[in-house]
């Protein structure tokens, strides 16, 4: 769903931030997109007496507009804790914590109550918006992890080196969603929800949650979150909540490898998003792109024997483009022909999970500072 630009808007939008003994970084672009429509939320301490140890993250991709999407980021926080169902503010003034079952209720009453909410809205009414948007979140208390999904946006928990948790991505063709679709009366063709939608849950999409007598959560596409919990134990070492337009072009364990590496090589976590965005755009994704990254105490850090690692591969890379232009110089070598021949050449010996695409803007460099005369403008589709 959506046009495609000449050309991908390769400019980034960064935020960071510190708090409750966790970091955290993210990183947007458009892409190749018309219109960017993810929208994101990131709240280190959440604004309430008894929630201030805790935290608060979300991604939100939106599609046909950028409305919903951006209403989400602004409100679906406030819609969870200021529920009933979260039981945070008890008439008898008692301070404890809400148990489990509290937070898990309060996710879903406020994600349906946003629903409901957005679809009163004056250009919802009037048909001027149809906008959607998947939703991925998580609550990061004192003790556990919590997340919620509704649609195919995707979080991913690393724990000892690996993935050890993922939620579980909303598409049409999965046995629940698909039979929940037809007892709606709709039907699951090109793998989308009436040959259009893609996803089978999401906020907003009203068109699809007009059947009679079905409740909101039996609709052709539903608001209904997915949630989890995890505890939290010394072993975690981050957290990452991101847009298809990640998960489109690389897996969890390629993303936690990946990701691993970069944290042993810069201290920046906005860095490291940027480097898994433009890893990304090079692996061939199409879409709008959002990721947040939190990273727990026990998190990797910069190591002395990465850096010489990564220095060593860099000057590698270097050589193999110098010896390419030396010993051929009457050959018209252009930047497609160097990037396969470097790829050939160090096969194996790229950071793990990014490959020799998240070594295409180094190449580049190289390659322009070697050959300055060289045609600068290059696209994705030199990459082999």
């Amino acid at each position: 769903m959506g046009a495609f630009l000449d050309k991908p808007k390769t400019e980034k939008h960064n935020e960071g931030g510190v708090g409750n003994r966790l970091r955290y970084g993210l990183c947007s672009m458009q892409g190749w997109r018309v219109e960017m429509e993810d929208a994101h939320t990131a709240v280190v301490s959440i604004p309430h007496s008894r929630l201030k140890d805790w935290s608060f993250f979300a991604v939100f991709d939106g599609h046909a507009g950028a409305r919903v999407s951006a209403f989400c980021a602004e409100e679906l926080l406030n819609h969870i804790i200021k529920n009933e169902d979260f039981k945070l503010d008890l008439t008898d003034g008692t301070e404890i914590q809400p148990s489990i079952e509290d937070v898990k209720r309060g996710i879903k009453t406020g994600f349906l109550t946003l629903d409901e909410k957005m679809r009163h809205m004056p250009e919802v009414l009037s048909g001027e918006d149809k906008s959607g948007s998947t939703a991925v979140c998580s609550i990061v208390s004192p003790r556990f992890i919590f997340f919620a999904n509704c649609g195919d946006s995707r979080a991913i928990l690393c724990r000892k080196g690996k993935c050890a948790f993922s939620t579980t991505d909303h598409k049409p063709i999965n046995p629940g969603e698909k039979e929940r679709i037809q007892n709606a009366g709709g039907s699951v063709m090109i793998q989308r929800v009436n040959g259009s939608l893609a996803v089978s849950r999401a906020l907003g999409d009203y068109e699809y949650k007009n059947v009679e007598g079905k409740g909101p959560c039996e609709q052709l596409v539903s608001p209904e979150p997915e949630t989890f919990v995890e505890e939290r134990t010394p072993d975690d070492e981050f957290m990452v909540l991101a847009c298809d337009g990640i998960w489109d072009v690389m897996t969890n364990d390629e993303l936690c490898a990946f990701i691993s590496s970069r944290l042993k090589i810069t201290p920046s976590l906005e860095e490291v998003c940027n480097q898994v965005v433009d890893t990304c755009l090079v692996k061939g994704s199409r879409d709008n792109m959002s990721i947040v990254l939190v990273a727990f105490e026990g998190a990797p850090t910069v190591s002395e024997e990465a850096v010489k690692k990564e220095k060593e591969l860099d000057e590698k890379i270097e050589l193999k483009i110098k010896d390419i232009l030396q010993k051929e110089p009457q050959e018209n070598h252009d930047f497609s022909y160097v990037l396969h021949a470097v790829a050939d050449e160090l096969v194996g010996q790229f950071p793990p999970g990014g490959g020799f695409q998240s070594k295409k803007n180094t190449i580049e460099s190289i390659y322009h500072r070697l050959k300055p005369n060289a045609d600068h403008d290059i696209s994705d589709e030199d990459v082999p």
